[in-house]
C-alpha cells in the first residue's frame, strides 16, 4: 500500500444528484463503522474464547459548514422533510474535494440521503465573525471513490 499525498487547505463541494450545490469550509461525519458483536466459543482443550465479528454497518452524519450565501436550495431541500416528504427528498450525492488548481482529489458518494438539521448563524450586530450556517445529511451509505 503506497501513501497518498495528504489532503488540506482545500475546497469541499456537495453535489445532489449530480449538481453542484454549495461550496463549504468544514466537512465532517465522512465515517463507516461495524458495530461490534461478541460471542464466546469453546477450543479443541474446552478453553472459552471471545471472538468478535462484524455487526451491522453504521455510516456517520455528514456535517458541513460555510459562511452564509444567499443561496437557499439546501433550506428548500431541508422544507421538503419537514413538510414530511421524506422519500421525495432523499438524494444520491457527493462531497468533493478539489485543490488550489480546481482538481478534484477526493470523492466520497453517499446513497438516500435527507437534511436532517439545518443552522442558520448566530448574528451579533457589533460582531465581526463570519456568518455560518450548517447542514446535517444522514444516509444509507457511503463510499470513498477517490
Amino acid at each position: 500500500m503506497s501513501m497518498g499525498e495528504l489532503l488540506g487547505g482545500y475546497q469541499f463541494y456537495l453535489e445532489l444528484d449530480g449538481i453542484t450545490e454549495a461550496l463549504f469550509r468544514e466537512c465532517s461525519g465522512l465515517s463507516s463503522e461495524s458495530q461490534v458483536m461478541e460471542a464466546y466459543h469453546a477450543t479443541k482443550e474446552g478453553k472459552q474464547v471471545l471472538k468478535k465479528y462484524p455487526g451491522p454497518l453504521k455510516w456517520g452524519d455528514i456535517t458541513l459548514k460555510r459562511g452564509l450565501t444567499s443561496d437557499t436550495n439546501l433550506w428548500a431541500w431541508r422544507k421538503e422533510v419537514e413538510e414530511g416528504k421524506v422519500e421525495s427528498a432523499r438524494k444520491n450525492g457527493s462531497v468533493v474535494v478539489y485543490d488550489q488548481a480546481n482538481t478534484e482529489v477526493a470523492r466520497w458518494n453517499f446513497v438516500n440521503a435527507w437534511p436532517s438539521k439545518i443552522s442558520g448563524p448566530s448574528l451579533s450586530a457589533g460582531g465581526n465573525e463570519i456568518a455560518v450556517e450548517e447542514i446535517t445529511i444522514v444516509h444509507e451509505g457511503l463510499e470513498r471513490i477517490s
